[in-house]
């Protein structure tokens, strides 16, 4: 439902590339040049140019692309409520590890409750690939615990939760600083989730990084390292609701540091200045209540 000139722009902007946007496309080279100098005589401006070989977005181009990415999302969910054309509550989103696995099954079994008939698709995976799927307009919104930028998107906090180091119940670790947990074995999720970007962060604070420990284990899955850390196999960060049961339990013991205290929001956010707004606006409010 994009204007052609749209569509083309956002192709050359996914690939810098006239030939590959061409491919793409199904067009001629010369038709994607064509594409792309009538809609700069349109805005009155240069969006795209090269810089030596290579192409380059000017700011105005910057700013189009992320204005042209929300109106393509929001065509494409225009035409599925057409097609729909049902009364009936759709939720195609996407959550990240600790949200997805620890918060939103209470969450979702309530509003199964009130609405038996909603459609839900819920996609569980790092904040990088559901922030690239909400691009790409496979899902509606996300709640994430990562990071992300602000520009580009509208947000809502959906809660705010403690981050914490914690070890085997019987573990002896008698760290009482950051310094001190250097010498622990860090397991630790992969690159993109936002679990290890805010251990990132809070490290960075400290002068410190993860390779500041003495022995590092990456795992990218969330459970794999809180069994693994039951089974005194070495410390880790997780938010509260990951261990709350264990800690409960007496399996799981905070580790207690003098120099670390951390609370981070999760977030529940969609493509900026979507004309959606308030359809989102009520969804949380509905995923909150829950």
């Amino acid at each position: 439902m994009l204007d052609v000139k749209v569509e083309t722009f956002l192709v050359v902007c996914e690939t810098m590339n006239y030939t590959k946007a061409a491919q793409l496309l199904h067009i001629t080279q010369p038709a994607v040049s064509q594409h792309i100098r009538a809609l700069e005589a349109q805005v009155g401006t240069r969006l795209i140019s090269y810089e030596g070989k290579q192409l380059i977005l000017s700011e105005a181009g910057m700013m189009f692309r992320q204005a042209a990415t929300t109106m393509r999302h929001d065509a494409q969910k225009l035409i599925e409520m057409i097609h729909q054309q049902t009364s009936k509550r759709v939720l195609h989103f996407g959550a990240t590890l600790t949200i997805g696995e620890y918060i939103m099954p209470k969450v979702l079994l309530k509003v199964l409750e009130r609405e038996p008939d909603a459609e839900i698709r819920m996609f569980v995976t790092n904040t990088a690939k559901l922030i690239q799927m909400l691009d790409d307009g496979d899902i509606d919104f996300a709640i994430v615990e990562g990071f992300f930028a602000k520009s580009s998107y509208d947000s809502i906090v959906y809660s705010c939760e403690r981050f914490l180091p914690v070890c085997a119940y019987d573990t002896q670790c008698s760290a009482k600083s950051m310094a001190d947990l250097l010498n622990e074995r860090l397991l630790v999720r992969e690159a993109g989730s936002g679990t290890r970007e805010m251990l990132e962060r809070k490290l960075k604070e400290k002068n410190l990084t993860l390779n500041d420990f003495s022995h590092k284990v990456e795992i990218g899955n969330l459970n794999t390292i809180k069994k693994m850390v039951c089974a005194g196999a070495g410390i880790s960060f997780f938010y509260q609701p990951v261990v709350q049961q264990e800690l409960d339990q007496g399996i799981l013991r905070e580790i207690t540091l003098n120099d670390f205290s951390a609370n981070h929001e999760f977030n529940f956010i969609w493509r900026k200045n979507s004309i959606y707004k308030d359809i989102y606006h009520e969804i949380y409010t509905m995923l909150g209540k829950a």
